[in-house]
């Protein structure tokens, strides 16, 4: 011979070694090229295992609880006494005295104005009715030759409202007419959904995740103590533009927040993995740390948190993570230093989110979602 390796071909022992290593569906494929010129090899490529290339999943075995770190102060359980202040859309009737003609409803302008007779506008915006009484009084001696006196009455408010938003059964945004504590803000919206379709009452509003946000920021309030235990600690006085959201107890959805290109509400799918919701929010961004990958679970007023070295993940060093329900996964842009400000942190992201897209359907019917990430940025460089 010439010294090159030849294979030497044998049709029923190719067959049956193509059925040993690749199975029924590969045989099937490419079968039809093996009519000629095929025998027994010498030589044998590597097996293919299907089962090594499944992908493997853990479970969150580093699971930390955390306490809130702060609890309902004193004072918002108290009603507030300071005296109501003007604002736009509120209405007011007017009147100087002396001169029935001159009795009108007016409603306070966008820019917090009075326009009333001839005056060019009179700024109330934040006055209390009185020292409105003496804003008209003054700017009326302009037009009129005695010293006019005014009378001014509250007809309506428009400018201090609460949200009452998710699983409620008349939800709405609600004008503040009078203190309100928060159970008579919930019973004004007509209480919790409940069905009652499979024989027994079943709440639709999910306590453990809801919220009440306020300037911005979770309060720590536990629901599910407030309307299910009678715990009246958690019943506090509500403040103008107070956001109280019940979200659906059939929710599913997973949360990715932070460092990623397209941060949003991901579908529970079964066997949901962190890789895969991640992954469905674009992926992280360059300046992303993943190493300090956080998986928040359970109730918002007592959460459970998970840190997860997301690179050794996708470097195969360690197994992808399966996800729950109503988890909420946030990649940092920095590491963090203390667990219980990196978990307020990711709290006061999610709840500002949810509340930013809720109001604005609530607003607006047509309303485009605006996203998780809403005033979440790298301005935090690093959580202390």
């Amino acid at each position: 011979m010439d010294g090159r390796e030849y294979w030497t071909v044998d049709n029923e022992t190719v067959v049956a070694s193509i059925m040993k290593n690749y199975g029924l569906i590969l045989l099937a494929v490419l079968g039809l090229g093996f009519g000629v010129g095929c025998g027994t090899m010498k030589k044998t490529g590597p097996q293919f295992d299907a089962r090594a290339q499944q992908p493997k999943l853990g479970g969150l075995t580093n699971l930390t609880s955390i306490s809130p770190t702060n609890g309902v102060l004193s004072e918002w359980l108290r009603p507030d006494t300071n005296l109501f202040t003007l604002g736009p859309g509120d209405r007011v009737e007017i009147e100087v005295f002396g001169d029935p003609t001159s009795r009108t409803i007016t409603t306070i302008g966008p820019d917090g104005k009075i326009y009333y007779y001839l005056l060019p506008g009179i700024d109330v915006w934040g006055m209390t009715l009185g020292q409105t009484k003496v804003a008209l009084e003054q700017a009326l001696t302009n037009y009129v030759k005695t010293s006019p006196i005014v009378g001014v009455t509250l007809r309506g408010i428009e400018s201090k409202r609460v949200w009452l938003l998710g699983r409620l059964q008349n939800a709405g945004v609600y004008p503040m007419t009078a203190p309100v504590t928060l159970l008579e803000a919930i019973s004004m919206a007509g209480g919790p959904l409940a069905s009652s379709a499979s024989g027994t009452t079943e709440d639709l509003a999910d306590l453990q995740h809801s919220f009440l946000v306020r300037r911005g920021q979770m309060l720590p309030i536990n629901f599910d103590r407030l309307l299910k235990q009678g715990d009246i600690g958690q019943n506090i006085y509500l403040q103008p533009d107070d956001f109280v959201y019940l979200p659906s107890s059939l929710s599913r959805d997973i949360y990715v927040l932070g460092a990623v290109r397209a941060p949003k509400v991901v579908g529970y799918i079964n066997q949901g993995t962190l890789v895969a919701a991640i992954a469905a929010a674009g992926g992280p961004i360059k300046d992303a740390y993943l190493s300090h990958v956080a998986v928040v679970r359970g109730s918002l007023s007592k959460p459970e948190v998970a840190i997860v070295d997301y690179q050794e993940i996708v470097k195969g060093r360690a197994p992808d993570v399966r996800l729950e329900p109503r988890d909420i996964v946030y990649i940092p842009f920095s590491p963090y230093r203390y667990l219980n400000k990196y978990v307020d942190l990711i709290m006061s992201t999610f709840v500002r989110a949810v509340a930013i897209n809720e109001g604005s359907r609530a607003a607006s019917k047509s309303a485009a979602p605006a996203g998780v990430a809403i005033g979440v940025g790298p301005a935090p460089a690093v959580v202390r």
